[in-house]
């Protein structure tokens, strides 16, 4: 794919996603009936991070059961990786940082990808890759939206998916940032409730964040 044409893919997914939730699973069925909650409450895309035994094959049957999800492959860590991921039918890519070698595989990936970035070093050096959608990761610890203002003097044609540290309370503002165009967070899919399978509270959850980008976006226009 011409990374060129990677904005054009890339901002409208995220834009109407809002939000990217984070999953990390390590068992395949339960990915499923997460993936089931939160398109229950409105959250259609999201983000399986290849950190566990179980990702790729979690990865593959949510699209399986549910297609019309939109599921990204994070923690994407080298070109095996991105090959891996695209068997398993990601429909985008997403790495935590992205050297040389890994950008150049993703530049020539067939689906589009969110390249992670967090210094402005490493920003130039995905523009010059064709990028122009980057993940700020770590967003919290990098100084948060004062972090991604400052991004915007150099950088103004440059959108950010920020990730890391990210809570339920921060939505606001981080949306608020014009170069914001969606932010990831694992908020809506909590430990306490996986453990006792309250799915309907991750559906709650969802539903709740999804009226709440629904608000600010129309407060914004």
């Amino acid at each position: 794919m011409n990374p060129a044409s990677l904005p054009d893919k890339v901002r409208p997914l995220l834009h109407a996603a809002g939000v990217l939730p984070v999953l990390t699973v390590n068992d395949v069925a339960e990915s499923i009936a997460i993936a089931r909650a939160l398109l229950a409450g409105g959250l259609n895309t999201l983000e399986i991070t290849l950190r566990t035994a179980a990702a790729l094959d979690a990865l593959r049957e949510v699209k399986s059961a549910l297609p019309q999800i939109m599921v990204g492959a994070g923690t994407v860590l080298d070109s095996s990786q991105v090959d891996a991921a695209i068997k398993a039918g990601a429909d985008f890519l997403v790495t935590p940082g992205t050297p040389s070698t890994l950008a150049e595989a993703l530049a020539e990936a067939p689906i589009p990808a969110i390249p992670g970035a967090a210094t402005p070093t490493e920003i130039i050096a995905l523009l010059q890759h064709g990028f122009g959608v980057m993940k700020l990761f770590p967003a919290s610890i990098l100084g948060g939206t004062a972090m991604l203002r400052a991004l915007r003097g150099p950088f103004p044609n440059l959108c950010f998916c920020p990730t890391g540290g990210i809570r339920e309370d921060d939505m606001a503002e981080y949306l608020g940032e014009a170069n914001v165009v969606a932010i990831g967070g694992s908020w809506m899919v909590r430990p306490e409730w996986l453990t006792t399978r309250n799915f309907d509270a991750i559906t709650a959850s969802a539903r709740r964040t999804r009226q709440r980008i629904d608000a600010l976006r129309k407060t914004s226009n």
